[in-house]
């Protein structure tokens, strides 16, 4: 028999865990946002800072060796800030898939085990 208030209660615990869920996702999104911004406002920084002492430099081998050395640091930076975003992507992943994590297991138990009793033994 259907027990409706057995059903309630599971409802608002999937209610309960589904808004959770969207609001560490959206936490964690405001996070990727923030840091995004961050470096992007840090690497114009760096880039207006550079070509005002490039527009000093008196002898083409001095430009040669300060291009030089932003590309190099700009590369460095860009690799280091793609490498902390993509942490923060499987972070997010990770918090995204926590909350179903033991419903999906239980749910795997319960086929494994109704699948081995169907099963013709061999």
């Amino acid at each position: 028999m259907f027990n409706f208030d057995e059903a309630n209660k599971k409802g608002k615990e999937a209610m309960d865990t589904a808004l959770k869920s969207y609001s560490d996702v959206t936490k964690s999104f405001q996070a990727i946002a923030a840091e995004a911004a961050e470096f992007s406002k840090k690497s114009f920084q760096d880039g207006v800072t550079h070509f005002e002492t490039l527009a000093g430099v008196k002898s083409f081998e001095a430009a040669f060796e300060l291009q030089s050395n932003y590309v190099k640091s700009s590369y460095e930076n860009f690799v280091a800030e793609a490498t902390k975003l993509s942490e923060m992507y499987a972070d997010l992943a990770k918090t995204a898939y926590k909350p179903y994590e033991a419903p999906v297991v239980a749910a795997t138990k319960a086929a494994s085990k109704a699948a081995a009793s169907v099963a013709p033994a061999a």
